[in-house]
């Protein structure tokens, strides 16, 4: 499946956005999917993820009550609403599909075997 990530920009410290994955023509049809950033000189890191279920969510501390992971019940668009943004939260960010991690993998980047393109999002006043 092909992911296309958009919605990023520049935002004021304590700003809001929503960013979105489009899956191509079809549902994403994986187990999980999930959200990943990359500042500049750091490595990519995880920052939440969904299950194909829906019926949880799970985020990286860093991010825990201001950001929130959601999926259309169409399951072809993925979301990431983020609030209470911080200048640490500019990065690149990459939405991704699982079609076979389990749930004790889904923090790593190399769980997911479908990425979008990035969406950069830049915190600053």
């Amino acid at each position: 499946v092909q992911l296309q990530a958009s919605g990023g920009g520049l935002v004021q410290p304590g700003g809001s956005l929503r960013l979105s994955c489009a899956a191509s023509g079809r549902t994403f049809g994986g187990r999980y999917m999930g959200w990943f950033r990359q500042a500049p000189g750091k490595e990519r890191e995880f920052v939440a993820a969904i299950p194909w279920s829906r019926s949880t969510t799970y985020y990286a501390d860093s991010v825990k009550g201001r950001f929130t992971i959601s999926m259309d019940n169409a399951k072809t668009t993925l979301y990431l609403q983020m609030s209470s943004l911080k200048p640490e939260d500019t990065a690149v960010y990459y939405c991704a599909a699982a079609t076979s991690a389990i749930t004790s993998t889904i923090r790593s980047s190399n769980a997911y075997n479908s990425w979008g393109q990035g969406t950069q999002v830049t915190v600053s006043s």
